[in-house]
């Protein structure tokens, strides 16, 4: 089956199908479909700008209002966005959806509260791609979210931040640099992430992808501390990753047409680059969460706990 399946697929997707099938608790039945689904890698390029996007008669008008100010008045076919040759990832995101029936569920976060924050407008670039891709995209608006404290668990803004990320299969982290550090404002929302609750874990086992905001020359402070977060919060980080410098300059000025868009260069593309292999990883990971916070350790533990409780329910 695997060498017919491979036959069938585009030469780009050999190498994840092969990986779905040696493991003996993974179905086969998310690439069953690809010899019938999966058009060749050499498509034309007319088909190769086509979009996954949720329409808005298929989201939530809930959902879109609160969660994606990434969505844009006038989708137009022009758009940049639209314009991406992404074949590759939206055919493994195009397979992973008819094979699962559900989309890839994202949660942003970003690090700054200014009117004209531009780890913002980059947030919502980096949504509206992941967004084309098919995923379902939400954006947290880290506005009114109380400094981390032992008094306010209860505070609403903090479970709607811990409740997005249980829901999540991956995070995009975006933060300025200040003072050759991630800001405040990006740490306070991971400070309120517990690594755990009870049996809840709303990080560990899912994906990250990293990108940072400069003011001035180009810096990777922030997005090196991002990874090192990202590892205590047990999740997998990308290799890739984007550090925008002189952030200001890459936007047109505040009131010019499209102020709130990325101006074509070597940044956006390195953006693009992020997402769509920000999606390949989540795709390949996405069945495994639960496998891979499997751990010997804690199984053990839950052997002990279960034999002391025998014991005093013997007595």
């Amino acid at each position: 089956m695997l060498s017919y399946i491979t036959r069938r697929a585009p030469p780009t997707l050999r190498p994840v199908i092969s990986s779905f099938l040696p493991h003996p608790k993974i179905s086969v039945r998310m690439c069953s479909a690809i010899p019938q689904q999966v058009a060749a890698a050499s498509r034309e390029s007319s088909a190769a700008y086509r979009t996954l996007a949720l329409s808005p008669g298929e989201d939530s008008p809930y959902i879109r209002q609160k969660y994606r100010p990434f969505i844009l008045d006038n989708e137009a076919p022009e758009d940049w966005i639209n314009n991406l040759e992404l074949n590759s990832a939206v055919d493994m995101a195009e397979v992973n959806l008819r094979a699962t029936n559900e989309r890839l569920k994202v949660l942003v976060l970003y690090g700054s509260l200014r009117r004209r924050s531009y780890s913002r407008l980059v947030a919502l670039e980096a949504s509206r791609i992941l967004f084309r891709l098919g995923c379902d995209v939400r954006v947290f608006d880290p506005e009114g979210l109380p400094v981390k404290n032992e008094s306010d668990v209860s505070h609403p803004k903090v479970q709607e931040l811990r409740e997005l990320s249980q829901w999540s299969d991956g995070h995009v982290w975006v933060s300025p640099e200040q003072h050759g550090n991630l800001t405040a404002v990006f740490k306070n929302q991971i400070d309120w992430i517990p690594l755990s609750t009870g049996s809840v874990r709303p990080t560990q086992g899912r994906t990250l992808a990293i990108a940072q905001v400069c003011g001035g020359s180009q810096s990777f402070n922030a997005v090196n501390s991002l990874r090192l977060l990202g590892r205590w919060m047990r999740m997998f980080t990308i290799p890739n990753q984007s550090s925008i410098p002189k952030a200001y300059t890459q936007f047109p000025d505040e009131g010019q047409p499209g102020d709130q868009r990325l101006m074509p260069s070597g940044n956006r593309d390195r953006l693009v680059d992020c997402m769509e292999e920000f999606v390949k990883y989540t795709i390949l990971m996405r069945p495994h969460i639960g496998l891979f916070g499997d751990r010997f350790s804690e199984r053990e533990e839950k052997k002990a706990k279960e034999a002391k409780m025998n014991a005093t329910a013997s007595k």
